[in-house]
């Protein structure tokens, strides 16, 4: 297993995700139904919105997992975070940062992971929107661009904090 490589900016990077003060928080509707929209979007069993700290993964929303965090070092999401675009690994199990990953040899047998940093204004990596499966999928373009719509959509709420959308009539 490849450990994620700590981003250069860690420190900054850190001290903006704990600013936010989202950490260890109760679940909240408005990224709730992101998530949930993710889910049914994609078809994919988890969808995670995961926020990555010194030395976890934590979930601030989820859907298809009973864990509220993963040690950082077996995250994918810690390798997604160095990626300016979504990260998609179709098979795991042919994938060498990932292939003897204990999520993938073991519950949850993930074989597709695509996950889209959640990039502050400042350009801070925090976390990610990801879609998980035990299936092996691919994404195109389409899908690609609505997953970083969603992450988008994730971001705009993180920085407007307790805000919800107004409803169209």
């Amino acid at each position: 297993m490849e450990p994620a490589p700590i981003p250069a900016n860690e420190q900054q990077r850190l001290e903006a995700l704990h600013a936010l003060l989202l950490l260890d928080t109760p679940p909240e509707e408005r990224f709730d139904r992101i998530v949930e929209f993710a889910a049914a979007e994609f078809d994919v069993p988890v969808v995670l919105l995961s926020l990555i700290d010194e030395n976890r993964q934590w979930f601030k929303s989820k859907i298809g997992v009973g864990l509220c965090e993963t040690p950082r070092e077996i995250s994918f999401c810690g390798h997604a975070i160095h990626c300016d675009k979504v990260l998609v690994v179709p098979d795991a199990r042919v994938d060498e940062r990932f292939v003897d990953n204990p999520l993938v040899l073991d519950d949850p047998f993930i074989r597709f992971y695509a996950g889209a940093p959640l990039i502050l204004p400042e350009g801070q990596a925090i976390g990610t929107l990801c879609l998980i499966d035990t299936k092996v999928r691919h994404l195109d373009s389409t899908d690609l661009s609505i997953l970083s719509a969603l992450r988008d959509l994730v971001v705009t709420e993180i920085l407007s904090p307790g805000k919800m959308p107004e409803v169209m009539p």
